[in-house]
């Protein structure tokens, strides 16, 4: 079943006020830092579960392709970005994991960052950097994330009948890109999935087109109306109706005062998303 929300009166904030809603809830403890073995690669993550006793539903985060340092995602520090969305999570009942991929973050040790490689191969022109960030979303990145899925279901009170998988931007679309390899998976989230790169790559349109086709989870898909583009998720939204899948399109109003504001409303605009995102998780992920 398909539900799209299209909110057509932006809802502008200033910049007070989305700087307001980067923390709604108080600071978690401080997290386990885990390790993951991906390949021949150790990375690293942070690592959160609710009070109480276990097995719990969890999470596997999944972030961006990050800046212009290997420190930061989204505009902050990614043990800031961490920080913010964990207690959002744990509140609703959710261990979660926020796993550094190669090159970034905790993982900076594991070879070079993706924007680094990306930088490197624009340097031999626009198709060079096209047909890079296509092979990291389907080869390597990609890998981290199901390495990240994989030490996730073997943490002790994880029940690894209930996780989901939730990713921003590029981690939108690994997110995306996840579901044709493990069935078990009970839900995705992708935010601003495929904002800065769906019109630019066939290749990658018609690839995650494929992959959502051989999906089982349930999707939920969620845009700010002035994202740097929503046409991702209709477009995959369509290919969910064609197909009769499960899925959600949420595309909230506008929020602050760029397209960049808008494509980080994971962050500044919790108010908007939190009591959606949690009903279609508690339903396909809880019960």
């Amino acid at each position: 079943m398909k539900t799209i929300i299209v909110l057509a009166r932006a809802l502008q904030l200033s910049a007070v006020a989305v700087a307001q809603t980067v923390s709604p809830s108080a600071p978690p403890a401080a997290p386990q830092i885990a390790d993951v073995r991906s390949g021949e690669l150790h990375l690293k993550g942070y690592f959160w579960k609710p009070a109480g006793p276990g097995p719990f539903p969890a999470i596997l985060f999944n972030h961006g392709s990050g800046a212009d340092d290997p420190q930061h995602t989204a505009g902050r520090t990614m043990a800031q970005a961490a920080s913010d969305l964990a207690p959002i999570f744990l509140k609703h009942g959710y261990a979660f994991f926020y796993l550094c991929r190669r090159g970034q973050g905790l993982s900076a040790d594991q070879g070079p960052s993706m924007q680094d490689l990306l930088k490197q191969a624009e340097g031999k022109g626009a198709d060079a950097r096209k047909q890079l960030h296509y092979q990291l979303v389907t080869g390597s990145q990609l890998n981290d994330a199901l390495a990240g899925l994989t030490f996730l279901k073997g943490t002790p009170d994880v029940d690894p009948k209930r996780i989901a998988i939730v990713g921003h931007s590029f981690g939108g679309m690994l997110t995306l890109l996840s579901g044709d390899h493990d069935s078990n998976i009970r839900a995705e989230v992708a935010f601003a999935a495929g904002a800065n790169s769906w019109r630019g790559s066939q290749e990658l349109r018609d690839r995650t087109l494929a992959a959502v086709g051989k999906t089982v989870a349930p999707v939920m898909l969620v845009y700010a109306a002035n994202d740097y583009d929503t046409k991702p998720g209709k477009d995959i939204s369509a290919e969910f109706d064609r197909l009769h899948k499960s899925h959600l399109l949420k595309i909230y109003p506008a929020i602050g005062k760029t397209s960049n504001d808008g494509h980080n409303l994971i962050y500044f605009g919790t108010f908007q998303w939190e009591l959606d995102v949690f009903q279609f998780l508690d339903d396909n992920v809880k019960h």
